[in-house]
């Protein structure tokens, strides 16, 4: 596996949370976990905020609630439950209803 020890870690851990994340998917979300402003995070949680987000902003209807002018935690609650379900279907067993760190 090529890269730095970092970006291996990323990608061991969005194996392990999503093994069924499809390759497109996979690559933005580790492209998110390896942006500047995620690097003094460790690698497991800049990969959970990255997740959590590409799911939230091209999966669900986030970006229309914001666009209508929902404020953002109004717009993450309306759309958790789909989050959810599009995680569980990539075999992830991680719910951002438990309690999600702030990301975006």
């Amino acid at each position: 596996m090529a890269g730095t020890k970092r970006q291996q870690a990323i990608r061991k851990a969005l194996r392990a949370l999503a093994p069924g994340i499809p390759l497109s998917d996979a690559e933005a979300v580790i492209a998110l976990a390896e942006r500047k402003h995620m690097k003094d995070l460790p690698p497991s949680t800049a990969l959970w905020l990255a997740l959590g987000s590409h799911v939230r902003h091209v999966h669900t209807d986030y970006e229309r609630l914001l666009a209508e002018g929902y404020d953002r935690d109004a717009a993450r609650f309306f759309v958790a439950e789909e989050t959810d379900a599009v995680l569980a279907g990539w075999g992830c067993q991680r719910s951002v209803s438990d309690g999600e760190d702030e990301a975006d």
